[in-house]
């Protein structure tokens, strides 16, 4: 889980990077290309697509991946204007909000704790992006969206049948958002004329991606979710080093504590979570 954490942020952290240089959807697209071929070819080796889901299947699909195409979109539009350590804590809310509408929409029960966890951990998020400063603005908001729709992307897995692949899944979003990132380039930026250093760097990207859902999946499948899960929190670690040595972004004293706050909280309903289903 702590190999995958490294993957992800240093995917997001490359991003970031060349996006200067190429622009956002361009960046998507490329990145995408790469991402379908490496994700394809992992398919292709494990026998993946001659167990192709029903109809059924496809539907929970397709709403998972449009949700995952507008959380990649709002994700890396609030990355690329704020700092790292910023945007990567605030979807740390995640275990919180999915925790929150799973007892809102599907029914399950989280107890008063839980209840109170999840109240305490979005009052970290408030002093994450703190509104009212000058640290607040409409990308801090996009931050905040960004988690409703892999809120909504979770929720939708849960509902999935369990002999779905994951690399099928991860195939056919890969090659959607592919095709959004290139359609946007072409609508809103253009197309920018790319150096080998910048087509280097979101191979490596996709590569480094492609490298986080492995290990998280790895680490899901064979170890005890409950031990397992809060090693996700190891991100913030890479998130706070990548932004100062590369950007030079040090994180005040209140998103600190926001971050502490938040980890703390999801810490304790990954706990409580898994006592609940140990009774």
């Amino acid at each position: 889980m702590c190999l995958s954490m490294i993957g992800f942020v240093f995917n997001d952290a490359v991003i970031k990077y060349a996006s200067t240089d190429i622009g956002m959807y361009q960046s998507i697209f490329i990145r995408g290309c790469f991402a379908v071929i490496i994700i394809g070819a992992a398919c292709i080796h494990s026998g993946v697509f001659k167990k192709i889901p029903n109809k059924s299947d496809h539907k929970l699909i397709f709403w998972r991946t449009v949700a995952e195409i507008f959380a990649t979109i709002t994700f890396l539009t609030a990355l690329f204007y704020l700092p790292i350590a910023n945007i990567t804590a605030i979807l740390q809310a995640l275990p919180l909000t999915v925790t929150l509408a799973a007892s809102w929409f599907l029914g399950e029960k989280i107890g008063w704790k839980r209840g109170l966890a999840i109240l305490v951990g979005f009052f970290g998020v408030l002093l994450i992006i703190q509104p009212g400063t000058d640290e607040f603005n409409i990308y801090s908001i996009l931050g905040i969206v960004c988690v409703a729709f892999v809120t909504l992307r979770d929720l939708v897995v849960r509902k999935f049948n369990r002999n779905i692949s994951t690399l099928y899944v991860a195939f056919i979003t890969a090659a959607a958002i592919a095709l959004i990132g290139g359609v946007l380039t072409f609508i809103y930026e253009g197309w920018t004329p790319m150096k080998l250093s910048e087509i280097t760097l979101l191979f490596i990207a996709s590569c480094l991606i492609f490298m986080g859902y492995y290990f998280a999946i790895s680490a899901m499948r064979n170890g005890q979710v409950s031990f397992v899960s809060p090693f996700r929190y190891t991100i913030m670690i890479w998130a706070i080093l990548l932004g100062y040595f590369v950007w030079g972004d040090i994180p005040n004293n209140l998103t600190l504590l926001g971050i502490s706050i938040v980890i703390g909280m999801g810490i304790f309903t990954f706990w409580r979570e898994a006592r609940t289903q140990k009774k």
